[in-house]
């Protein structure tokens, strides 16, 4: 890209700074869950069609996208994605648009990466006429729940009409200063499912122990005979393949003196290895049945599958970093380390090649040090002085 666009580019990002932060406002004051966002869905169309688009399609019920053809239409196509869902949390923080919806907010940052996404797609349109390619905007829903609005819109034709070569997609972190952008090239983020058991046992009278099985002493060498594998067994002989087990809810209807007839537990299961994760899967079937079974009693096993591991392509993501470093200057660029979290754009590393970075946001003096997911959470909105033109700048210099 011609340095001269560049600084066009620059020049209009900041120019709509206090759009953008009305578009994030507008939106972290009316967050919806997952795929409920309607009236998001209705707000983005509203806007691209002020922007000037004309090619506008909903998508999976409520999500939005838009296409701006150029006249190389021969050329690439350039997939660039935000997600729009906001979380049932209960925000905490004193910010003038703080969320209107009673225990629910944008504590994510959706609302950013669909804010940037807006404007990104404001300063395309208006440099169409210089665009060797084409561009795809997509504004997904759920990426919060299973099975992900990636998934939804993949099977509904997202990638198609015209086919997208090429996507890459935001996501806001505190753990990188603002100003700053990271990263990562290959395997990136974790893949995750959700794991249920109901520990079955036999209930009675707490005084009389000869007349039950007790599940909540069942659950328990579960869990600990679960812990003791993957923490210390498997790392031991897989100590390279990073994985995370960890349950977080267990539920034992009973009291001072009942004994319940069964116990329910719920955890998650992370891995950064496609195989592992399928073989793991299978031990901790095994393990919890010949537990149970051991100590007489019986367990379920229910695993969701979730989201494939994210693997960002090496050039695409070497593209992006290169382009990034010439937009913010190299100071400003992080190679950062894979993540044991999960994201459903990685549904779309399954099919094309993609790059997924990370927007820094953390400011310690503006208060935005709060991880994602609490109700303190909150960025510095210097970053979008600059996040939809550095988008922007990645998805020209990708059509190349």
């Amino acid at each position: 890209m011609k340095s001269e666009l560049r600084d066009h580019i620059k020049k209009l990002s900041l120019k709509y700074f206090d759009e953008t932060k009305a578009y994030r406002h507008q939106l972290h004051q009316y967050p919806e869950l997952s795929f409920q966002e309607f009236q998001t869905a209705d707000f983005i169309e509203k806007k691209l069609y002020e922007i000037g688009f004309t090619e506008v399609n909903r998508i999976g019920k409520t999500g939005v996208v838009a296409m701006l053809h150029t006249h190389q239409q021969k050329k690439k196509t350039i997939g660039l994605r935000a997600d729009l869902d906001a979380l049932p949390i209960t925000e905490a923080t004193d910010v003038s648009y703080q969320s209107k919806i009673k225990g629910v907010m944008h504590a994510c940052g959706h609302d950013v990466h669909t804010a940037s996404l807006l404007t990104a797609a404001k300063i395309l349109f208006q440099i169409k006429d210089q665009l060797e390619g084409n561009v795809k905007f997509i504004f997904q829903p759920g990426e919060e729940l299973l099975p992900g609005g990636a998934s939804v819109l993949i099977k509904e034709g997202v990638l198609e009409q015209p086919e997208v070569d090429i996507l890459i997609a935001q996501h806001v972190t505190p753990q990188i200063d603002s100003g700053k952008v990271g990263f990562k090239k290959g395997l990136f983020m974790a893949s995750t499912d959700e794991i249920y058991l109901i520990v079955q046992g036999k209930g009675g009278h707490a005084a009389m122990p000869h007349t039950y099985n007790n599940p909540l002493l069942i659950a328990a060498a579960i869990l600990t005979a679960l812990n003791r594998f993957f923490m210390i067994e498997k790392n031991e002989n897989d100590k390279d393949i990073p994985t995370v087990l960890a349950f977080g809810k267990i539920e034992g209807l009973g009291a001072t003196n009942v004994i319940p007839n069964e116990v329910k537990i719920a955890g998650t299961f992370r891995s950064l290895d496609e195989t592992w994760r399928k073989r793991a899967h299978e031990i901790i079937t095994n393990l919890c049945h010949n537990m149970a079974q051991s100590m007489g009693g019986s367990c379920e096993v229910d695993i969701h599958y979730g989201y494939p591991c994210l693997v960002n392509d090496e050039m695409v993501t070497e593209l992006c970093r290169q382009e990034a470093g010439l937009f913010l200057g190299e100071e400003n660029i992080q190679d950062i380390s894979y993540r044991m979290t999960a994201e459903d754009f990685a549904y779309y590393s399954q099919l094309k090649p993609v790059c997924f970075y990370r927007l820094g946001t953390g400011n310690s003096k503006k208060n935005t040090h709060y991880n994602v997911h609490h109700s303190s959470f909150n960025i510095d909105e210097d970053v979008l002085q600059f996040a939809p033109g550095l988008m922007a700048a990645m998805a020209i210099r990708l059509m190349g």
